[in-house]
């Protein structure tokens, strides 16, 4: 007789997330801080001892402001930290950089993907071996592949179905560290406009159109909701790091055909690693698979009729967009306005996985969620760990020293590098996570209603989503396109 089985091996195991470090330099003070603390002390200082104290009343508008930007807060950071952003936003604004129109009598290179701002340099590669088409980034010396999979829905799947993924995900994303050669890794979870095709596909094949009345019921139901519902799309995109492979493309025959012999291994690890995860391999995407992405983010509104079609609309030299207008906090394109949220603040409790289901099965907004993970080499962050070890004892010891009291973000802070360092010894990679969401609408208020809906969602999920200003059009490219961009 068989023993029976612990009820807990059919559960689900809590995780939490570590606390975004807002630990400055000195005394929880960041470099910018320090810089304007550092002037306006200087200028008092200086003001005293040649003037004395009517020197120091004198400039009192000069270190009194640098005092003010380096202490109080302005849309959850302080004034200081905001100078980057308004500097490169001014500098762009007056170079003529937020507006874009495609030049259409004026040819673009060849084998260039057609991508306004920054992603303009990027370069396609044909790869003939696997047939997915390669995207080359010359400036941050990488080479990215995407593959689409697809998935049952999660929140349908008893607890030890749901346990059992979970763990074999994680163990695909784990592999993406053991190498040291994949820069980044982003998942891209899309919502489109359904054409209707599938279900007209499924009628015609399935259904029974017996002339019946209940037959004309449905066949019109299918004609009414086929068009108004929407789909889900999910990619992963894998980005080889070239600086840290070089060595293997040089005996890979070197150039990008030794870069593509060797993300050729990666891409076929990374699918083993998928089907081990019970993830269906769609296919690693070609070419024009590609720029039907590229171009249904820009355009959302020709989807439906793309879809339909199977040549037209599918060429990477015409996927970008026709025109881009950038403004403080938000961009439009072709025939939609977008606005790029980053999740600021994960679960600080302890939460189960699908937790996102709330901003992942969200109804009636176009909207893509995109998780990059960045893969750190074990080594690096070991170090990176003792180095943290060693900064936040340093700070505990100093405010000890001046007699302040220690809160207790410093001391969670502290244990999640503990949590950390018991993570990496027991075998498990280490990976910075970022999540950002691309909104998109057919006009501003549409698309405040959306953001609004948005920021609900992550109220549910237990995260705290912040909309991102003065960086739009980068933004953008990172969140909705997956091309493993940065911000």
């Amino acid at each position: 007789m068989n023993p029976t089985p612990d009820s807990s091996q059919f559960q689900l195991a809590p995780v939490q997330f570590s606390r975004l470090t807002r630990r400055g330099i000195l005394l929880g003070l960041s470099l910018p801080q320090l810089i304007a603390l550092s002037i306006g002390l200087f200028t008092m200082v200086v003001s005293l001892y040649t003037s004395g104290a009517t020197g120091v009343a004198w400039t009192s508008p000069l270190w009194a402001t640098a005092a003010a930007i380096a202490m109080i807060p302005v849309g959850g950071r302080k004034a200081v930290e905001w100078l980057p952003i308004v500097t490169r936003w001014v500098w762009r604004a007056s170079t003529g950089q937020l507006q874009f129109r495609r030049r259409i009598l004026r040819p673009r290179p060849v084998g260039t993907v057609a991508l306004p701002g920054d992603s303009a340099s990027l370069r396609e590669w044909h790869d003939p071996e696997s047939g997915a088409v390669m995207v080359h980034d010359a400036y941050a010396q990488t080479l990215t592949a995407v593959i689409a999979v697809s998935h049952p829905a999660f929140v349908l799947l008893d607890p030890a179905e749901q346990q059992r993924r979970v763990s074999g995900w994680g163990r695909a994303l784990a592999g993406t560290c053991r190498s040291g050669r994949i820069a980044r890794v982003q998942v891209s979870e899309r919502t489109l406009p359904d054409s209707g095709i599938g279900l007209s596909e499924w009628w015609a094949v399935k259904g029974v159109d017996d002339g019946s009345w209940a037959a004309l019921v449905y066949r019109d139901l299918i004609e009414r909701a086929g068009p108004a519902s929407e789909r889900h799309s999910t990619t992963i995109s894998i980005s080889l790091d070239l600086k840290a492979a070089a060595r293997p493309i040089r005996a890979s025959g070197r150039g990008m055909r030794g870069a593509a012999t060797i993300l050729r291994q990666e891409m076929t690890a990374l699918t083993a690693s998928l089907r081990a995860a019970d993830l269906t391999v769609t296919g690693w995407l070609s070419a024009d698979e590609l720029a039907l992405i590229l171009r249904t983010a820009y355009d959302p509104a020709v989807t439906a009729d793309l879809e339909r079609q199977t040549i037209t609309g599918r060429s990477l030299t015409a996927a970008g967009p026709v025109a881009v207008s950038e403004t403080w906090e938000k961009i439009r394109t072709d025939s939609a306005f977008h606005a790029v949220l980053w999740i600021s603040d994960w679960p600080r409790s302890q939460v189960f996985p699908g937790f996102l289901s709330p901003l992942v099965l969200s109804t009636g907004i176009l909207r893509t969620i995109s998780l990059h993970y960045i893969p750190v080499r074990n080594d690096q962050a070991a170090r990176d760990i003792r180095r943290k070890k060693t900064e936040l004892l340093s700070d505990a010891h100093q405010r000890s020293r001046i007699g302040q009291i220690e809160d207790a973000g410093a001391t969670d802070e502290y244990g999640d590098v503990l949590q950390q360092e018991r993570d990496l010894t027991s075998g498990h990679g280490a990976l910075r996570a970022t999540g950002l969401i691309s909104v998109s609408a057919a006009s501003p208020d549409e698309l405040d209603a959306a953001i609004a809906t948005i920021e609900q969602s992550a109220l549910q999920a237990s995260c705290e989503v912040r909309r991102l200003v003065g960086q739009q059009a980068q933004a953008f490219t990172a969140a909705a396109l997956p091309l493993c961009r940065d911000v």
